[in-house]
């Protein structure tokens, strides 16, 4: 998902280090980057190489390195005047690591901001590499209509650059993964037709390096399907100067579609025995369907069938994502509506948190001071959720602010009527339950934290679940809320210091 050099896409140091991943030499690219960025003091050019070594990570598979740099680079965009066409490849390359990552939900939320941030680039060079970026994103995701859309701008905008510029709009993967998908779906006459036309029009003179093996992916697959009369295959799979595991599965299940257009069965299924297409997203349903296609040649129909069998249960199987998603992303719009609700009344942004739309610190201090004057029980809240840092180190801290805005639209969805939700700063939030004595204090808390760790947090944050803890103080009308404030926050974090976890009845200290 790289560009060259071109006087009217860049220059300068995200050039250097770009030049080094479109040939395939991401590990070289990665040191280059550290060594510029420990130099540069300018933000434009801190963000694109920041961008440059997150392409570079990404095509290593070095997803854990991945957090801080996505991070990094929002920090530099902020209020810098980075340009739409370079949010948008941002955009595109989070949602690229999210997907990589196991979250589709926080995938599809990056393609949808960089296509708006790339909608008005249309005529802009710059947004040549942005759009291929966004291309091969949605191609992996299996979004294929919009990967084609995508690379159809890239195209429009390579005709008034430079051949460089071309050779990146060429990019084969794009066509090879939609053309395999047909196939894999029984629309075999159509993969063909796709293959036939992207290996009469783009040859590897036509290409980045980095390309050229999903070329002869292309030729290789489509004589598996019967076709004929491309040369140099081979050499094409061979393709790459870092033998990086992406090329290594290209590789192996290219000999092997080879293998079958040469009436070799058993040695295509030897290949297919413990094939990947884990770096490639050629779809799970690819390796059955190669096999199914070796056992045809072989005379092998029981086996064939079943092989086929695998290919529809395993595009059913991806299928299901995409239905969740559907399903999660109304719940969580209903939520954010709810919590748009909540806080209507809050318009004035000096006592409204800029991230959740909470309630702030200084809007609590106002709402205490309110209800202590009018007398009555008032029980006040600190909740802090727990092994938040985890979830910042492991995701990244958008991540953070994501599970931060579900937080409170979870918080504000399962409180009372009048009772009252402020975001306090960081991960703290403070609930103030006017009329309200300890023992009902109690439900409401379990009810909250419980409304929390029930959450699914497995797509925005996987493998770091999300919980919260509770301590509630008595308001004393003179000592105020400063002094209910320290008493909840001591409860809560007794609570989370006993045997180093929340699960300890925090209740009985209130």
């Amino acid at each position: 998902m790289n560009s060259e050099e071109s006087s009217s896409v860049w220059s300068g140091p995200r050039l250097a280090v770009s030049r080094l991943n479109w040939e395939s030499r991401h590990s070289e690219a990665i040191d280059l980057a550290d060594r510029l960025l420990a130099a540069l003091t300018d933000p434009q050019e801190i963000f694109g190489v920041l961008l440059a070594k997150l392409s570079a990570l990404l095509n290593m598979d070095r997803l854990r390195e991945c957090p801080p740099v996505i991070d990094a680079a929002w920090q530099a965009a902020q209020g810098n005047g980075v340009s739409p066409a370079d949010l948008g490849e941002f955009h595109a390359l989070a949602a690229f690591f999210a997907h990589r990552e196991g979250s589709l939900e926080r995938c599809v939320t990056n393609l949808v901001r960089g296509a708006r941030a790339l909608e008005a680039t249309a005529t802009d060079v710059r947004a040549l590499r942005p759009w291929i970026a966004m291309a091969v994103t949605y191609s992996y995701v299996g979004f294929h209509r919009h990967a084609v859309a995508a690379q159809g701008h890239a195209e429009k905008i390579s005709r008034q650059g430079t051949e460089v510029d071309r050779k990146l709009a060429a990019h084969p993967e794009i066509q090879v993964r939609h053309a395999v998908w047909l196939d894999q779906r029984g629309e075999t006459e159509a993969a063909k037709a796709m293959l036939r036309r992207l290996l009469a029009k783009v040859g590897p003179e036509d290409l980045i390096e980095m390309e050229r093996g999903y070329l002869g992916y292309a030729a290789a697959r489509y004589a598996a399907l019967g076709g004929h009369g491309y040369v140099g295959t081979r050499e094409l799979l061979r393709s790459g100067a870092e033998p990086f595991l992406e090329n290594v599965e290209l590789r192996k299940l290219g000999h092997a579609a080879l293998a079958i257009a040469e009436y070799r069965p058993a040695v295509a299924l030897e290949l297919l025995r413990d094939a990947e297409v884990t770096h490639t997203r050629l779809g799970l349903a690819e390796v059955p369907r190669l096999r199914a296609l070796a056992y045809a040649v072989q005379g092998d129909h029981a086996s064939a069938y079943a092989a086929a069998r695998e290919v529809t249960l395993q595009i059913a199987r991806a299928a299901d994502p995409v239905y969740d998603l559907f399903v999660d992303g109304i719940t969580v719009r209903l939520d954010f509506d709810e919590l748009r609700r909540t806080v209507s009344r809050y318009t004035d942004e000096a006592h409204t948190d800029s991230l959740t739309g909470l309630p702030n610190r200084r809007h609590l201090e106002r709402h205490v001071e309110e209800i202590a004057g009018a007398g009555g029980t008032v029980m006040i809240g600190v909740g802090d959720l727990d092994h938040f840092k985890e979830v910042n180190t492991l995701h990244g801290h958008l991540v953070g602010d994501q599970v931060l805005e579900q937080v409170a639209a979870i918080l504000s969805r399962t409180m009372r009527g009048d009772d009252f939700l402020a975001r306090y700063g960081g991960d703290e939030f403070v609930i103030v339950l006017p009329g309200t004595g300890p023992a009902e204090a109690r439900e409401i808390g379990d009810r909250l934290c419980a409304a929390v760790e029930a959450h699914d947090w497995s797509d925005l944050a996987p493998g770091t679940p999300v919980s919260m803890t509770v301590g509630f103080a008595p308001l004393d009308p003179v000592a105020g809320l400063a002094e209910a404030f320290r008493a909840a926050d001591l409860l809560m974090l007794r609570a989370k210091r006993v045997n180093g976890e929340k699960h300890e009845d925090w209740r009985e200290w209130i």
